[in-house]
């Protein structure tokens, strides 16, 4: 395995079915769960997710895809789900990074504006480059890494990796 790459596919999956009962173990009580993906990976990420939830629980999960502007995330973040759709739900926020913490946070802000019954974020990979005040309740993997790298996740059915380059 050349020493770039971080997670193979593997232990994506791996990762995954974690959060996956993780979440299901937060939520062990509720019937309707939204997942809360953020558009491109992180909305990747959530469908994976919801296929695992599915598989290990009765929880019915309803994906919901949000778009933050991240060269302008002070602009409108739109869902696809109207705000109807979760008020008073269960939601967990999803990314495939968390690098800055500005796209989750920008994301988190939208979903405060109604009232829910509860609030997680999961990502994949945390790098812990934190400029605003926002964890992820539920990671794959923690990593320490210089402002100068880069993680990219890539999601390619049976080919998924995330690498440092």
């Amino acid at each position: 395995m050349p020493a770039n790459i971080i997670l193979n596919n593997e232990q994506i999956q791996h990762k995954i079915r974690r959060i996956a009962y993780q979440i299901f173990e937060s939520n062990v009580n509720e019937e309707h769960l939204i997942i809360a993906g953020i558009s491109k990976s992180g909305f990747v990420f959530a469908q994976r997710l919801k296929v695992e939830l599915e598989e290990i629980s009765g929880i019915q999960v309803e994906l919901c895809e949000v778009h933050v502007d991240k060269k302008n995330p002070h602009n409108e973040v739109k869902t696809s789900l109207p705000a109807s759709a979760y008020t008073g739900k269960s939601i967990v926020l999803t990314d495939d990074v968390l690098n800055s913490g500005a796209t989750l946070i920008y994301g988190v802000k939208h979903f405060l504006e109604v009232p829910l019954k509860q609030f997680k974020t999961a990502v994949l990979v945390d790098r812990s480059h934190k400029k605003y005040p926002v964890k992820a309740d539920f990671k794959g993997i923690s990593l320490s890494t210089s402002l100068n790298e880069t993680v990219q996740v890539q999601f390619k059915k049976g080919r998924d990796k995330v690498e440092l380059l």
